[in-house]
This record gives structure tokens, C-alpha cells and sequence, in this order.
């Protein structure tokens, strides 16, 4: 009697475990951040009806089209860390990348363009190419950019994007198509103009290109894909995690800084602090032989601000 009665007790003790289980399993599942099914296992992904780019139809039907879009979109899905490193960096510099495209009447599509040449970082190419849109060092000089030992404006944020709408708006002057604008920007407009020519092709879609330009579009509709709607592809950031805007104000130079440390610390900055802000000065300090005028970015005080400060500043608010 004994015997049955401890069986029946460990049975009971075993059920109540598994049923326990479950229950921390269902409850855990529900604290997952996001419901979708890419996040529990990887999925293939589904491509849209329709999509354009730049006001321009992307010509999903063409099987080649839909195949190179699917390759880039699970590609920059999956490549979680990343993309979802590039979503909360776009919400700082988008907005001041937005408003140089708008001004130079350029779609504002070309934003993503930004997006996958550079992650939104001041970062060097193999091939020497310099900044948020990966300038060579003579198109730089072409398009009015200063590039010398003190000074490279390509790491200029606001600067480098004017030149880089100069370029499309060259482009689209002789080009007409948006889509051979980005293309160009990857390839050159004489290569694009010399592969239109040899293939009697005039769609960026039609064009037999290199690997890298030929996937260029691809990637830059991927980006606009994910970052136009994160959730569908299983990104959930909540408002507070995006890296905001940092208002700043300008400090007019127009002679030699012997010091850039002594000029920060003058303001109650760190050195480093205003290399983030000004990532164009290239040297610890300014000749400026030719008394040329720079306007040196400032963060507003207080430096060591919080998100929610931001926030606040952001709205006209004083957080002193």
C-alpha cells in the first residue's frame, strides 16, 4: 500500500512539473520582444506586390528582379546586429540627411543610398573612399568639397551629403532614371553610360553589371523595405533605444588653432567629444594659412546628456 501510495505521489509530483513547465515556457515566450514568426525560426521572407524606388516601379514581375531583392532582403534581415544597429543610427542622422535631399529636390529614397555605402559612419573603404557617402578624393575636390592634411570635409556630415546631391542631381541630368542616378553613384556615370551603350539597354534593370553594382539597387530596396516598416521583419525598437539628434550650435574659426584639445577644453569639452562632432578636422590643430572661415559644431550643454534630455532639448526645453 505504501509502495502504490509513493508512486502516486512521484506521478503526481511529475505532472505538476511538466505542466509547471509549459506554463514557464508560454509565459516566457510572451516576454519575447516581437510576435512574428522570423523571430522563433528563419523564415522566407515575402516579397511586396509593388515597389518603387525613387517614384520609379520597380519591375517586380521580371523573376531575375524579384530573386535579387529576395537575396538582399533576407540578407540584411538576417544580419540582425547590424540592421538593427542601422535603424537606431538612422534616427540621428536621417533628418538632417532628409533635409539636404529636399532641398535639392532629390527623392528621398537616396537616404538608404547613405544606408549601404557607409552604415551611416565615417568609415574608409579598401579603395580609399572617404565618409558617410564614400567619396574618392578628386570627385571630393570636384564637387567642392576641401580635402588636405588639415581638413577633409569628406567626414563633413552636412558638407559630404550637399556634394553627394550635387553628383546625383549631375546624374540625373544625363541620365534621367533615378534608378541608373544610384547605380552611376556606385559605377561611375561613364561605366553606366559605356554598358548602356555596348548592351542597347537603357534600364538599370536590363543591365548585366558587376556584382557590386549590379546588387547596388537591391540592397538600397531592402533598406527601404525594412527600414519603412522594422516590425514586419521582426525589429522592434522602442523609442527610447534609437540614438536621437544631439543639438549643437556653431563657433565661427577663421584663424589657426594651435590646439584643438586647449580649444575643447575651453568649452568643457573632451577632445574626443568635439572630433565626433567635427570628424573633418583631421589634425590636433588648424594652420589655416589662408584665414579661411570653418564653423566648428558645438553640443549644447549639458555634455553627458541622457535620453530623455535630449528629448527635452529637443523641444525647446532647458535641461540645465
Amino acid at each position: 500500500m505504501k509502495k502504490i501510495l509513493v508512486s502516486l505521489i512521484l506521478l503526481l509530483l511529475i505532472i505538476a512539473l511538466i505542466f509547471g513547465l509549459d506554463s514557464w515556457r508560454e509565459q516566457e515566450q510572451r516576454q519575447l520582444p516581437g510576435a512574428n514568426e522570423q523571430y522563433y525560426k528563419i523564415v522566407s521572407l515575402q516579397l511586396p506586390d509593388t515597389l518603387s524606388f525613387a517614384g520609379e516601379q520597380v519591375p517586380l514581375e521580371m523573376f531575375y528582379v524579384r530573386e535579387s531583392l529576395d537575396r538582399e532582403l533576407s540578407v540584411n534581415t538576417y544580419w540582425h546586429s547590424s540592421t538593427l544597429t542601422l535603424i537606431k543610427r538612422s534616427y540621428r542622422w536621417f533628418p538632417m540627411i532628409d533635409s539636404v535631399l529636399q532641398i535639392n529636390g532629390i527623392p528621398p529614397d537616396f537616404r538608404y543610398l547613405a544606408v549601404i555605402e557607409s552604415g551611416l559612419a565615417n568609415v574608409i573603404s579598401p579603395a580609399n573612399a572617404v565618409g558617410f557617402w564614400q567619396f574618392l578624393k578628386g570627385t571630393a575636390k570636384d564637387y567642392g568639397l576641401e580635402v588636405s592634411k588639415d581638413v577633409d570635409e569628406r567626414y563633413h556630415r552636412l558638407k559630404s551629403t550637399q556634394a553627394a546631391c550635387d553628383y546625383f542631381q549631375d546624374s540625373y541630368e544625363e541620365f534621367g532614371n533615378w534608378a541608373l542616378v544610384a547605380a552611376a553613384y556606385n559605377a561611375g556615370k561613364n561605366g553606366i553610360s559605356r554598358r548602356m551603350e555596348k548592351q542597347k539597354a537603357s534600364s538599370y534593370y536590363d543591365l548585366l553589371l558587376s556584382d557590386e553594382t549590379g546588387r547596388y539597387v537591391y540592397r538600397i530596396l531592402a533598406m527601404k523595405l525594412i527600414f519603412e516598416s522594422p516590425e514586419s521583419y521582426g525589429f522592434y525598437i522602442d523609442e527610447n533605444e534609437v540614438y536621437l539628434p544631439i543639438p549643437t550650435h556653431s563657433v565661427i574659426v577663421n584663424d589657426e588653432v594651435k590646439s584643438w584639445a586647449d580649444f575643447a577644453d575651453d568649452y568643457g569639452l573632451s577632445y574626443k567629444l568635439l572630433k565626433y562632432f567635427n570628424p573633418w578636422l583631421r589634425q590636433s590643430s588648424l594652420r589655416n594659412r589662408k584665414k579661411k572661415t570653418y564653423f566648428i559644431q558645438i553640443p549644447n550643454p549639458p555634455y553627458d546628456l541622457t535620453h530623455e534630455e535630449i528629448v527635452l532639448m529637443k523641444n525647446g526645453i532647458n535641461v540645465k
